[in-house]
């Protein structure tokens, strides 16, 4: 009875020991700032050997070099005359390759350009998977890199599950939408043979659609979760996989040797979410999905857009917010297809889920928060908030929690240098890049 009692005792002290937070600390000193006239965004930096950076910059469409004191050194992609590489209409991104040489993918032309040191364009090669290229690109869709075995790593494309085909003598009419996956794979591609591997699958956020077919063409209306649990991932230096599961808040590991394991559940602090407070978010995202849709009709003049069926799907342009893949039944030639269909994509209507479909406790973390630095330690972008700011965990490569740091307001993580992160911040004062210490 003694012995159980003790070790009851143990097991008690242990967990709650292991439950035990790290304050919460603000990021290091500010080192330098770049004038706010230089960029128009800060989307991804590339830290290169003697201080210099590579800057990708979204909303000029353009791939910048600074030098170590932030000024210009070299214009190296962009969307006028003054390079012979075009910066495509849609958001491209950078991939760090080998030595100081970077990949810039443009999902616009399926090709990567190919980076020297100095800033020059010294090759273009095709994207591996012309389907997979606008997530090649980062950003939500996680940090792109490259492995132990040369192979690059990414999130990839699943294909919408189309309704069965009719299987009595007279057609399907109307458009039925596809079911979108709530979940992708993370690919792992050879550059050199284009060998597949699908590494893992984590879940992501699923929205359902209605279409509705009258004599002016096709509406979809969309039903979105504002707050779904979703899974993250990120590629640490050594090539190790690391997956972040939202239901319970741990890690899943795939190592460079190909063997597997999990940790424990992070610590964190879970804040309960009432029927009020469901109903209160609703409110909010729903307003903010209307000003959204309201910018996008605005930007696009409104109205539908003709679909020509093709193989692929995904998402188009800025404003598009989605695309059917609409082969076989419904597609050119298909039993029930007369070629193109007209379908409003630039401004679905937007309705959000009943309150009783939102988690009971707000999720750790939402997509695209998860980025390694150079140990090897994970940030990862929590819901807490601190003096406006978000608060990162920063996660060990065993999987403990380490560290817990608070960024001011309107910064995200662009990248790290050694012992330094880059920032990214725009706000009434301009577009910016800051550097500051991690400690």
């Amino acid at each position: 009875m003694a012995v159980t009692l003790l070790a009851l005792l143990a097991s008690t002290a242990f967990t709650l020991s292991a439950q035990t937070l790290p304050p919460v600390r603000p990021i290091g000193a500010l080192l330098r700032v770049s004038p706010t006239d230089l960029l128009g965004s800060v989307s991804s930096v590339r830290p290169l050997s003697g201080g210099r950076l590579l800057v990708n910059d979204l909303v000029r469409r353009q791939v910048v070099m600074l030098d170590s004191n932030f000024a210009v050194s070299a214009i190296v992609a962009d969307t006028t005359a003054a390079t012979a590489n075009a910066y495509g209409g849609r958001a491209g991104g950078m991939i760090a390759y080998r030595g100081d040489s970077t990949l810039f993918i443009d999902p616009a032309s399926l090709s990567m350009l190919v980076i020297d040191g100095g800033g020059k364009v010294v090759r273009v090669m095709a994207v591996p998977r012309p389907n997979d290229a606008q997530f090649m690109v980062g950003g939500p869709f996680g940090t792109p890199g490259f492995d132990s075995k040369g192979r690059i790593v990414y999130r990839g494309f699943t294909r919408p599950n189309m309704p069965p085909p009719p299987t009595g003598a007279e057609p399907r009419s109307g458009f039925q939408a596809p079911d979108i996956p709530d979940s992708a794979p993370i690919l792992r591609v050879a550059l050199d043979t284009r060998a597949l591997d699908t590494a893992a699958f984590f879940k992501i956020p699923k929205a359902r659609a209605t279409v509705v077919q009258n004599d002016r063409g096709m509406s979809v209306s969309m039903v979105m979760n504002p707050m779904p649990v979703v899974d993250d991932w990120a590629l640490l230096p050594d090539g190790t996989l690391a997956v972040v599961r939202g239901a319970d808040y741990h890690i899943d590991w795939l190592a460079p040797d190909g063997s597997r394991s999990s940790t424990p559940k992070i610590p964190f602090d879970w804040q309960r979410m009432s029927d009020e407070a469901k109903v209160i978010f609703l409110d909010s995202a729903r307003t903010a999905a209307e000003a959204a849709r309201t910018r996008a009709v605005a930007a696009t003049g409104a109205g539908n857009q003709t679909v020509t069926p093709a193989p692929g799907g995904g998402a188009g342009g800025a404003a598009t917010v989605m695309r059917f893949e609409m082969g076989g039944p419904l597609g050119a030639g298909g039993p029930g297809g007369a070629g193109p269909q007209t379908i409003n994509l630039a401004a679905p209507t937007i309705n959000m889920v009943p309150p009783s479909e939102l988690p009971d406790y707000r999720p750790a973390f939402s997509t695209g928060a998860m980025r390694a630095d150079l140990d090897g330690n994970l940030w990862i972008r929590t819901s807490k908030v601190a003096n406006g700011g978000p608060v990162y965990d920063v996660i060990s490569r065993s999987g403990g929690l380490i560290d817990r740091v608070s960024f001011p307001f309107g910064r995200v993580i662009a990248g790290f240098g050694p012992g330094v992160v880059y920032m990214g911040v725009r706000d009434d004062k301009g577009a910016r890049l800051e550097v500051a210490k991690l400690k």
